[in-house]
């Protein structure tokens, strides 16, 4: 009898620890990142396109075209947000006709359970759910009265000095935001594919064995055909 209850217990405490890590199990990043470069540092972060596919279809396609050069963090508020500005009206350069059209196309919201902590990634929206367009919030802190109202699509990944930093810039405010008193420009921005960093290896193994068989190849001519 004893026996039983040690079991039954157990397979309980397994069955909650399974829960549980369902419950705070972490969406998986895809193999994109980005890089946006700013005078503070480098911030680089990674897609969720499982949990937001048509958000970071859009995102991404901006990226490659350009779009978030010269925009810039409009809003900075220390533990919550620092949020980029939408691509049509934030940036200093002028837009070619394929960034405008891209730029202010409007996503369909891609709530989630996803949970809204530092590093995340959210967009940002007007009062109509499905008016997302290019202004994003990279999370400076938690903020679970976000949770399902904005649709997260990634995280950062590698830059959460560069965050700090900007928490640290002088702001003001005006109304609801709190913004940063000088402009904090995204000064270029790059991506890049982290499938392809893991072949490297295998590149430069590959690049090895076809130089040695140009020589063998090199080798056997001149021996056949002096």
């Amino acid at each position: 009898m004893g026996n039983k209850r040690i079991l039954i217990v157990g397979l309980a405490c397994l069955a909650f620890v399974s829960i549980v890590k369902a419950l705070s199990h972490e969406p998986e990043l895809g193999s994109a990142r980005v890089v946006f470069q700013t005078s503070y540092g480098d911030i680089e972060f990674g897609f969720y396109p499982t949990v937001a596919p048509k958000t970071v279809d859009h995102i991404f396609k901006l990226v490659r075209l350009g779009g978030y050069n010269t925009n810039h963090f409009f809003r900075v508020d220390k533990g919550f947000v620092a949020q980029v500005a939408d691509v049509a009206s934030g940036r200093s350069a002028p837009m070619n006709e394929e960034q405008r059209k891209e730029a202010e196309k409007k996503i369909v919201g891609e709530f989630s359970d996803v949970k809204h902590v530092r590093g995340i990634l959210s967009m940002g929206r007007y009062d109509d759910p499905n008016s997302a367009q290019s202004s994003f919030s990279m999370l400076l802190g938690n903020a679970p009265h976000l949770d399902r109202q904005y649709a997260v699509f990634g995280k950062v990944t590698k830059g959460d000095e560069t965050l700090s930093k900007l928490e640290e810039v002088p702001t003001r405010r005006e109304g609801i935001f709190v913004m940063p008193t000088e402009r904090i420009t995204i000064l270029s921005t790059y991506y890049y594919d982290t499938k392809m960093e893991s072949c490297e290896e295998e590149r430069s193994v590959l690049n090895r064995r076809l130089q040695a068989s140009f020589v063998e190849v090199e080798r056997q001519r001149m021996k056949c055909f002096p």
